[in-house]
């Protein structure tokens, strides 16, 4: 399986990009990213998400959702709220989320 980027959809649409830069601490982030990525899933509307990550260690997370109630119900699921506090307290340094609307979206695909 290649890496392929979250295609393009029709806009509008929207994105949320959260960056951050993680703490040394541990204390069971992949299991919980893992869980937070099936949940997300789940919601109707929700599109796809990238990550990326620096050599730094700044990470960057894209995620797409078909409109503001499947990004609402993404930002108000208990789980997902009780994630974000233990990252509050534990898994983060820093971080910034940025809310936008897609407005123009494309893509490209080379065939092999």
């Amino acid at each position: 399986m290649s890496i392929q980027p979250v295609p393009a959809f029709e806009p509008p649409y929207l994105m949320a990009v959260f960056t951050s830069v993680r703490t040394e601490a541990d204390g069971g982030y992949s299991e919980t990213s893992a869980r937070m990525t099936s949940l997300v899933k789940e919601i109707p509307g929700y599109l796809g998400h990238e990550n990326a990550h620096t050599p730094g260690g700044l990470s960057i997370t894209v995620g797409y959702f078909r409109d503001q109630d499947a990004l609402d119900t993404w930002r108000n699921d208990m789980e997902h709220r009780a994630a974000q506090a233990k990252g509050i307290k534990e898994w983060y340094e820093s971080y910034t989320l940025h809310v936008g609307t897609v407005e123009r979206s494309s893509g490209f695909v080379r065939e092999h």
